[in-house]
């Protein structure tokens, strides 16, 4: 249930011919506390509830629990979320033995990308794709609870 991942800034749109795998991706929150956040998030077909508990000093690892629910089920619990959602397509891109998920948002946080890839520790070694820029791991403006308050079209 430790979720430990590193987050980028993406500089070029190479990453879109060597994807596997893109969904749409909606998402609101029932709870964006700086300590919590409860998350609905529809991707594709599915629905999911995550909780998320306030990251480490680094902002590299913090709790993480994820059920899949039906997308029913997100449907009808999205009008109880706070005010906003995201909505974004997430690109799944192998890059040696790590996949990086890239997401490219809409709406108000339109022309943002960001890529995350998980680890299973802190100091593991992985290889940097050259579509990678700045390194925004901990960085709170680029939390998805913090995007829909503060979006990408205002800074």
């Amino acid at each position: 249930m430790l979720e430990i991942e590193r987050k980028f800034l993406v500089k070029s749109e190479d990453f879109k011919n060597k994807a596997t795998k893109q969904t749409k991706i909606v998402q609101a929150y029932l709870n964006s506390h700086p300590e919590r956040s409860v998350r609905i998030r529809i991707k594709g077909d599915k629905g999911f509830l995550t909780i998320k508990g306030k990251g480490n000093t680094s902002g590299t690892s913090r709790f993480e629990w994820e059920k899949q629910i039906t997308a029913a089920e997100a449907e009808a619990l999205l009008p109880l979320c706070e005010k906003g959602s995201i909505h974004k397509t997430r690109y799944e891109v192998p890059v040696g033995d790590h996949i990086f998920e890239v997401d490219e948002f809409y709406d108000a946080n339109q022309g943002l990308l960001v890529a995350e890839v998980e680890l299973s520790y802190e100091n593991e070694v992985y290889e940097k794709p050259n579509w990678l820029g700045e390194e925004v791991t901990g960085d709170v403006k680029y939390y998805n609870s913090k995007l829909i308050t503060q979006p990408f079209c205002e800074w």
